[in-house]
């Protein structure tokens, strides 16, 4: 039994193992960077205050009816207020559909999203793309896209959506050339492969399967192969060279590289394993869903008048409890609630309680939370304090976390406790008391050597031993 778990141990080090090693070095690059993406705060920051002056013309805009609205947004775009939404999007002055925009239409309006941002350099045409590297998620709801270069020091380039004129992703030079050596080859994200969904997601589950059993039988033969001193008695390896140092780290480092290898499979949520509940469908239409059209209308005319100085730059539908509240936010963030008149509207305790009373599992527990918990808290990304935490009455005592500025819901059942646990905290480290930078920095460097050396040192002899038993036979 021994021998046949060598065996397969030595053959799958081979390919899996290498791949693990690939997996361990990109690793060391997406510590400190990730997938390039616009991120919201980068796109707040391209926009122009809004200049809602003679807005709007609601009489021409298709918001009549006793229909429900859920998400649109008011942005500038080359000195007009729009409304963006599902389907065609309208200048609000004259409530007509935005046209198409010509190519150089498109270079001003990447032009001003980059002096907003304090971007250098001048826009330059690089084509229309169907896809490529870095806009493979985005792909399919921003055709076609356009691409320009900015031709700055940093070699940054943009991606507009070629109908509605939106920058939805950006990238430059040093992004690019790590994601190469990061996230690409951590993810398996080549284009060519990532392209075709099902068969990347298949790849990538059973390359972790494999990883998941080539570690566990290196774990039990490293244990197993273990033998006791003449002498003194002691466990000691029989091996000698590379071959010790490989049984040496692999009984260190082995458990490790099982949970990070595990947490890595648990990503990509294999066969539907914690998947969720369905309490979110539950919640989200009661405290988000959708509002009255009358209301968007309510909004339009009554908002813009007193809306100005406020420095926003973008307006942000967040229906709640079948109301309309819209979002004013500024450049720096900053975010203020308003309701469908236009007037500040902070979420009051009353309101969410009611809006929580209509839930079918009921409520059990509502607390203003004003420090982080275990699953609400501040590490690469900063969350926000305080923050209502409603635990509701259901199976899995599904927590749902309400924003008090903006009603912003995140929803964590037990699945989701469960994936924190497993996924985010084996794979990550992601635990309260290893959070403190640089202390995490240099725990999980030297943890990640342990366990490259172990793949590295592990795939290679199994390289030089395969080929001598291939030339002997």
């Amino acid at each position: 039994m021994l021998r046949i778990l060598l065996i397969f141990h030595r053959y799958t080090a081979v390919t899996v193992g290498l791949l693990m090693a690939l997996w361990c070095l990109s690793g060391f690059v997406m510590l400190y960077q990730q997938y390039p993406q616009l991120t919201d705060a980068e796109r707040l920051r391209g926009l122009t205050p809004l200049q809602l002056q003679g807005c709007c013309r609601t009489q021409f805009l298709p918001v009549d009816g006793e229909g429900e609205v859920r998400d649109f947004r008011i942005e500038m775009l080359r000195g007009t207020p729009v409304l963006r939404q599902r389907g065609p999007a309208f200048a609000l002055t004259t409530g007509t559909p935005l046209r198409r925009p010509t190519r150089q239409e498109l270079l001003q309006i990447a032009a001003t999203h980059a002096a907003n941002r304090g971007l250098g350099g001048e826009p330059r045409w690089l084509g229309d793309t169907p896809v490529d590297q870095w806009t493979l998620l985005a792909a399919r709801r921003n055709q076609s896209i356009a691409h320009v270069s900015l031709d700055d020091g940093a070699g940054t380039e943009l991606y507009l959506n070629g109908a509605t004129g939106e920058v939805f992703q950006d990238t430059n030079r040093r992004e690019r050339v790590l994601a190469w050596v990061g996230a690409i080859p951590h993810w398996l994200y080549f284009i060519a492969l990532r392209r075709n969904g099902p068969l990347w997601t298949q790849i990538v589950i059973w390359t972790s399967v494999l990883g998941t059993f080539l570690t566990l039988t290196g774990l039990y033969v490293g244990i197993s192969r273990l033998q006791r001193r003449k002498g003194d008695g002691a466990l000691a390896s029989p091996f000698r060279g590379w071959w010790y140092w490989h049984h040496l780290a692999g009984l260190v480092f082995g458990a490790l590289t099982l949970t990070w290898v595990f947490s890595g499979l648990l990503t990509m949520n294999p066969w539907g394993l914690l998947e969720g509940s369905d309490v979110a469908s539950q919640v989200v239409p009661r405290l988000s869903g959708s509002a009255p059209v009358a209301e968007m209308r309510r909004f339009l005319n009554e908002a813009p008048a007193k809306l100005a100085g406020g420095g926003f730059v973008r307006l942000r539908s967040q229906p709640f409890a079948g109301h309309l509240y819209v979002l004013a936010e500024r450049a720096d963030g900053s975010t203020v609630r308003l309701d469908d008149a236009g007037e500040p509207a902070p979420l009051r305790e009353a309101d969410l309680r009611a809006a929580l009373s209509g839930i079918e599992t009921g409520l059990e527990q509502l607390t203003l939370l004003r420090e982080d918990d275990a699953y609400y808290y501040s590490h690469k990304q900063k969350r926000e304090l305080p923050v209502w935490r409603a635990t509701l009455a259901d199976a899995q005592r599904t927590r749902v976390y309400i924003s008090p500025s903006t009603a912003e819901l995140r929803i964590v059942d037990g699945d989701a406790r469960a994936m924190r646990w497993l996924e985010r905290g084996l794979h990550g480290l992601d635990f309260a008391g290893l959070r403190a930078r640089p202390l995490w920095d240099i725990l999980i460097i030297v943890l990640l050597l342990g366990v490259t050396g172990v793949c590295i040192t592990g795939s290679w002899m199994a390289l030089q031993r395969i080929r001598k038993d291939l030339s002997r036979s």
